[in-house]
């Protein structure tokens, strides 16, 4: 399944990956999730109402790659290295991976995020 993601004026899509099939069904049937985004380091995040515990979490990231945060109830965008990383992504605590986007966006911190079915 593709989902579609709108930051401002800019738009990717992402695939759900299959390494957390709780977590991905539990975020499909919460679409559109809509935020604002917070900024750290590369990383960009905004906080949701689901609530889904670990599930095959990791710390190591892939820029790319899109994980929900158990621990912040928020949903995390990997476009680059963190404050904690060496030379991959690292999240601040384990994620559920679910998604990896298929092109570039854009993320500007303040900015509202919106996660829809593509």
């Amino acid at each position: 399944m593709k989902l579609k993601i709108i930051c401002g004026n800019s738009i990717a899509y992402a695939e759900i990956v299959d390494k957390n099939p709780k977590t991905a069904k539990a975020i499909i049937e919460g679409l559109p999730i809509e935020g604002k985004a917070i900024k750290w380091g590369e990383e960009y995040y905004f906080y949701t109402d689901i609530e889904i515990p670990e599930e095959n979490s990791q710390q190591e990231m892939e820029i790319g790659d899109i994980a929900y945060w158990p621990e912040g109830k928020a949903i995390c965008i990997f476009l680059g290295l963190t404050p904690i990383s060496n030379d991959k992504p690292m999240a601040i605590s384990p994620v559920n991976l679910f998604a990896k986007l298929k092109n570039k966006i854009e993320i500007k911190d303040g900015e509202k995020i919106r996660i829809e079915k593509a």
